[in-house]
């Protein structure tokens, strides 16, 4: 056992020393294939290697300063290697090969403390960056003041609020806690902004089932809301808008899906057949009329709300911790009863604030999965139902009709799985 455990140990420098190879590698094949790059396939790959090295050392003389010299000298040397060549209208600065080759060496010494994976991972991702340079500019040119401010806005929830906020329950159930809280908000705004975002950049005459389907990640409700008005300015563009309605009305199932995963892992098990037999339904319902769809004239992408916005922010996490106090002391008084009595009023036009409030009781343990699923099935039969009372005031009548069999059947799929799985 010794001479495994002296051989193992043996092996650690050198296989050290392959991953700080093979980080430098993958980093140069990228540079290798820019003309401009004045470090390429052997440069990377020796900066790596110099890293670990430097670690090694380091470690060895007890000197974390070499670390850092070994870093202002790669610094220096790629620098000086730019500073030397021609210049001219179309020469390359070389920020970014400079950034690049300094987190080579870094990946280099993060290999050596033992934290190959994260090194890994980061030379994978920096790699994708420098890979798809051209692809990124398009992206950020085609983004507009309103879309960069609601990324700005997210950043603002998500890394200024959210850490500032205390970490316990203030109230006797010890379920409002503004951390919770606003970390849930964080989540149904992200997933909003990333559909929210597409939407906006997919522009017009794409696909229906892609609009419908980030219609639904944005805001299921607001994407009815406009295409039922579109829909009832005539019969032609009735079944394209009836399309759109279908399939973002089930993205929300997906959406829960996606929410479960995060929030309440534990509960998939239960949730996901529920909810796909849903899904499953509903798409089976909608594909023959997807089949004999024609061409269809290009129509506008829907203005929604951007999901950022701090009065839509404070608003859906008011609602959330309304929804969870009154859930909390529903369950209390009549346990499985009290959370379906207020699971269907506040599903007609919020399905995520009560999907929410359900799974935290799950996780509390004051609800079972199968509570907590049944919840959520009745938080979205109700909302179908208030999405169907929108089609026939705010839409047309032959709206109402080719909308219908898909949301009825998936209203059918969520009863059959909560009969046969909760």
């Amino acid at each position: 056992m010794d001479d495994i455990l002296a051989f193992s140990e043996g092996l650690r420098t050198p296989f050290k020393l392959l991953t700080s190879l093979a980080i430098g590698l993958l980093l140069g094949l990228q540079r290798e294939r820019t003309p401009s790059a004045k470090a390429g396939l052997r440069t990377f790959a020796l900066v790596a290697l110099f890293g670990t090295v430097s670690g090694l050392i380091a470690d060895a003389a007890a000197g974390a300063w070499i670390i850092a010299a070994g870093l202002v000298l790669v610094g220096l040397m790629i620098i000086a290697a730019y500073h030397h060549a021609e210049e001219g209208p179309e020469a390359d600065s070389g920020t970014t090969t400079v950034i690049a080759v300094l987190l080579c060496y870094v990946l280099g010494v993060m290999v050596w403390y033992d934290r190959s994976q994260l090194a890994v991972s980061i030379g994978i991702v920096a790699t994708v960056l420098l890979q798809f340079k051209t692809e990124l500019h398009g992206f950020s040119e085609k983004l507009s003041r309103q879309e960069l401010s609601s990324v700005l806005q997210f950043a603002v929830l998500s890394f200024i609020v959210l850490p500032l906020l205390p970490n316990e329950g203030f109230d006797p159930y010890r379920v409002l806690n503004p951390y919770h809280i606003w970390l849930m908000v964080v989540l149904i705004s992200g997933i909003s902004l990333a559909g929210y975002l597409a939407l906006r950049l997919i522009g017009t005459g794409k696909s229906l089932p892609l609009v419908g389907a980030l219609g639904g990640l944005v805001s299921s409700t607001a994407t009815t809301l406009v295409y039922a008005r579109q829909g009832a300015a005539g019969a032609a563009m009735a079944p394209i808008a009836s399309i759109i309605i279908t399939i973002a009305n089930l993205a929300v199932l997906a959406r829960i899906a996606l929410v479960s995963a995060v929030v309440a892992p534990s509960a998939l098990p239960l949730m996901l057949p529920v909810l796909g037999s849903g899904l499953a339904l509903g798409l089976v319902a909608l594909m023959r009329r997807l089949r004999t769809m024609v061409a269809a004239p290009q129509l506008a992408v829907p203005e929604l709300e951007n999901p950022t916005n701090l009065r839509v922010a404070l608003g859906f996490g008011a609602l959330y911790a309304l929804i969870l106090f009154g859930s909390a002391w529903l369950s209390e008084r009549a346990g499985s009863h009290g959370l379906y009595a207020i699971a269907v009023p506040s599903g007609f036009t919020n399905v995520d604030a009560i999907t929410l409030s359900s799974l935290g009781l799950f996780n509390s343990g004051t609800v079972s999965a199968a509570v907590a699923a049944t919840a959520v099935g009745l938080a979205f039969i109700s909302n179908v139902a208030f999405k169907l009372g929108v089609l026939l005031f705010l839409g047309s009548r032959e709206l109402l009709k080719q909308c219908a069999p898909s949301l009825i059947a998936s209203v059918v799929g969520i009863v059959a799985g909560l009969l046969f799985f909760a």
